[in-house]
Order: C-alpha cells, then structure tokens, then sequence
C-alpha cells in the first residue's frame, strides 16, 4: 500500500475499539514503482527506529504508553507494519527512546483522545504521549513533564476546510454561523471557544471522523495543528485545503508534554531526564522531519533526504 493513501484510508475506514480500524492491503497487480516508493518514504524514519532499537539493553518489566493514533505526524498507523509496530509517528519514537532509556519494554495502547487522559488519570496505563500541549487543567490534575518540540505541531494552530471555500474563511468573522469541528479535550477545542465566539463548534473524539464529516459537508471547517493539517490536505489535495486563518498561540502551549499520574512523580522526573538529553541530542527535528517524510507529508526532496533515508548536508 502506498503511504499516500494511508491518512486518507485512515479518515474513511479504520476500525479499532474507538471507531479506527483496518484496510485492506497493496493489490497484487499494483505497479512495482508502488513498493519502490513506499520503501523510499519510510526509510529515514526506519533508520532512527534501528537507531533506537540498536541501544535497547535488557528490560525489566513494561512501559505502558497511550496515544490516540489519529494525528499525523504524531502518531498514526501503518498498516504495512504488524503489531504495535504499525503505530508510527513522532511521539511513538519519543516513546520508544523512553523504554529503553528506562530500561523496559514498550506496550502502546491506541485509544480515543479523551480516553488516553482518562487512563492515564486512573492509573490503568504509565503515561499518555499524544500531542497534548501543557493546559492549566492538566497541570492541575496530571504530572506534565518539561516540554518537548516537535516541528511546528504545535507551535502553528490552523484551520483547514474544503476547496469550495478556499479564500473564505480567512478572518474569525467568516466563521459566524457555521459549523467548526474539533476534537474533544483538545487544544483547538479551546482556542475555537476563545477565539470564535460566533461558531458553532461540533466535537469529535477522533479526527478521522471529523475530516469524513468535513468532506462530507456535517462541518464546515476543522480546527487543527498545522502538522496534522498538512497531513490531512496531503491524502486528499483535490478536496481540502489551508483556509489561510492561523490562532493566536500563547508560548505556554507552543510545546507538547507528556501526562504521567500525579502520584507517579518519580516516573516523571526520569521522563524529564531523558527529555534533557534529547534536546542535547538535538534528536527532535530529524525525528519530526521522518514522520513528516513517512505520512508523506513533505517530500525527500523538500527535507532534503537521500532515497536511502539519509539526510543530504552537501
């Protein structure tokens, strides 16, 4: 299967326990360059996984991780790969580094967005790491770890909408009256709350169900981080795009934190720790740039990648 359709196949037809799923596989008769270019998108990101795989020593116990993976490039499913490795993205590489830096064995559990915080609350799974951006809520009710930067997901909160309103939705204004989607709990869900008092928002627990209700005309618009927007657009060109209107981000949530339980705190300094060292590692930005790469979000040659994965520097 191509990754060019994998968001798309994604938004219309994977079914897990959360309303995600499976879809079936490359037909036999698809050309060979098919293989040949689904092996190209995803080489960059399947050397940092060797890379982070290599280091891995003995483990003692799991690490339990959720994350609702249904927001490209952070984390999203490839259904090429089997098991948990088909969860892919950023904060999936981020998990895994984290395992073997503490030394077990990772365990993802895919869930809804909402369900992630609430697992991670009760205590049932070790740490949630799905895009969250600090809040004042979940600081109030969680352990939120430092900060952590992956491209500009967070930094830029967008809106994206279909061609037939390209150029019409640019000014708060334009929004009055009509149907924005977000996703629940989210951080888009506040800023269209703050921000764009005169629509009327509509709330979705995965974003695969928002933008199937956006091409299907139940919304008018969709609230989301640039990342996951140009991912979105990426699988469907003909039919979405960039409305042009970017939020107003305060610098408290142009980051991402991870969620560990409040009385977990010791568990959440070592996460710290480790989230030192890869910023010294200066680790995040090839990371993101491979999961741009492997959603075909971006292309080698906009990144400046080799077909082998490899990043150009001459």
């Amino acid at each position: 299967m191509k990754k060019k359709s994998l968001v798309l196949l994604l938004a219309f037809t994977m079914i897990f326990t959360f309303m995600l799923g499976a879809c079936g596989s490359k037909s036999e008769e698809a050309p060979a360059e098919d293989s040949a270019a689904s092996t190209d998108v995803a080489a960059a990101y399947n050397n940092i996984l060797a890379q982070i795989e290599s280091e891995a020593g003995e483990t003692d116990g799991q690490l339990t991780v959720a994350t609702s993976p249904d927001f490209a490039p952070m984390e999203f499913v490839d259904l090429s790969r089997q098991g948990d490795e088909q969860y892919v993205g950023f904060d999936v590489l981020l998990a895994k580094d984290i395992a073997n830096k503490l030394g077990k064995e990772l365990v993802i559990k895919p869930m809804s967005f909402d369900a992630v915080q609430a697992a991670v609350q009760t205590g049932s799974v070790d740490m949630g790491i799905s895009g969250f951006s600090w809040t004042e809520e979940r600081a109030e009710n969680y352990f939120l770890t430092r900060w952590y930067k992956a491209g500009d997901n967070e930094t830029e909160q967008t809106i994206i909408t279909t061609k037939a309103n390209d150029g019409k939705l640019t000014t708060a204004d334009s929004y009055n009256g009509l149907k924005v989607g977000a996703q629940g709990g989210s951080l888009q869900k506040m800023l269209v709350e703050q921000q764009l008092p005169g629509a009327e928002m509509v709330l979705y627990e995965n974003l695969n169900d928002a933008v199937t209700a956006l091409m299907t005309g139940k919304i008018d618009a969709l609230a989301v981080a640039t990342g996951n927007g140009e991912a979105f657009i990426s699988a469907n060109p003909d039919d979405l795009v960039m409305t042009g209107f970017q939020f107003e981000v305060d610098e408290l949530y142009k980051n991402n934190v991870i969620m560990i339980n409040k009385d977990n705190a010791e568990l959440g300094e070592q996460v710290n720790a480790i989230l030192d060292q890869q910023e010294k590692d200066n680790v995040w930005d090839t990371w993101y740039e491979a999961c741009q790469l492997l959603g075909e979000i971006k292309t080698a040659d906009e990144l400046g990648y080799d077909d082998s994965g490899n990043k150009i520097t001459e």
